[in-house]
């Protein structure tokens, strides 16, 4: 280093405690015969300890979290052995609050001065965090991505029993995953607490969305349910329900005609939200045995199983009123 290098301000004392304070590093040192630290003031405030002369190696061992203490004290006696650098990542206590420290330093006694080990504390909890979410969510990412594979697989093997041939199939299958994939993007979460994916008025308007340019008037389509919301399995579940209602509503009820008029209402009763689907409008409606063909295998068990509900049609001759009793607990997941 030159002399005009040294004369520079970066090297006055006072100048580099600021920059050292400014990147969250503090220094210490480590007798290794005393077992005593000697640290700065800001490795004082890291530790969440009052300013001192110095502290043991237990000291602040009992403010690191049990579940890094031994790895700690472990990790620190091999640096002695170590050659070269080393870095120790742990948590330390604060009361309640919990703090990332990441110790670095030289290893090797043949590097002690005066029986002295050198190096620095590193506040590094806004990165571990950081990978913490990142870690979360690539957890959520795949826990996601396995159910809608299973819930595609599902699909398959009904498409395929409840069609003729590849080319309806190839159809029927194609248009559930396409209701799955727009309940899909209303995945988020909600504020106050009312859930982790959707509001179930806004999944239910998506869903029924495409089927309100096909009638002959707009706001053919009503939906009217209490504000609610709805996280990722149910809205999955509640997705398929409703698109192989409006499904069948399109090929042989209210939907099917340009006049027809579909209307989705909602109420809770006690623990369960009630969902009721009134056509009008549409073809003569004729009794069917059950659901079967109406309402489908897919849906029974949808409601049933995922929901924890149940499904009554009423084969009215004004047009078919299918409803929906879910539990709450379950729609919110």
């Amino acid at each position: 280093m030159s002399s005009t290098d040294q004369d520079h301000p970066l090297w006055e004392p006072d100048n580099l405690r600021r920059a050292l304070q400014a990147a969250g590093v503090s220094l210490w040192s480590w007798n290794v015969d005393s077992d005593e630290f000697t640290m700065d003031e800001q490795g004082f405030s890291h530790w969440g300890l009052p300013k001192g002369d110095s502290v043991t190696f237990e000291d602040l061992s009992s403010h690191i979290h049990p579940a890094d203490r031994d790895r700690v004290r472990n990790a620190f006696t091999a640096t002695r052995a170590i050659v070269g650098s080393y870095e120790i990542d742990f948590r330390v206590m604060l009361g309640e609050v919990v703090r990332w420290i990441s110790a670095r330093g030289l290893g090797n006694d043949s590097g002690l001065h005066e029986r002295l080990m050198f190096g620095v504390f590193l506040d590094v909890t806004g990165r571990k965090q950081a990978e913490e979410g990142h870690e979360l969510l690539a957890g959520e990412m795949s826990h996601r991505v396995k159910n809608l594979l299973a819930i595609a697989s599902g699909l398959t093997r009904i498409s395929a029993r409840s069609t003729t041939s590849a080319v309806e199939m190839a159809e029927v299958l194609t248009d559930r995953l396409a209701a799955l994939g727009r309940a899909h993007d209303l995945v988020r979460p909600l504020p106050g607490h009312q859930g982790t994916a959707a509001l179930l008025g806004d999944l239910l308007s998506i869903l029924l969305a495409p089927y309100e340019d096909m009638g002959a008037f707009s706001g053919r389509i009503r939906v009217a349910v209490p504000r609610m919301g709805i996280a990722e399995g149910p809205a999955t579940s509640l997705a398929l329900i409703i698109h192989e209602l409006a499904t069948n509503s399109l090929k042989y009820g209210a939907l099917s005609v340009e006049a027809g008029s579909l209307d989705v209402s909602g109420t809770t009763d006690g623990d369960e939200v009630v969902i009721v689907w009134t056509e009008r409008g549409g073809p003569d409606v004729e009794p069917r045995n059950g659901a079967d063909g109406y309402g489908s295998d897919l849906v029974r068990r949808s409601i049933a199983g995922q929901l924890g509900g149940s499904i009554v049609y009423d084969w009215s001759t004004e047009g078919v009123i299918v409803t929906l009793r879910i539990k709450e607990e379950r729609l919110a997941g």
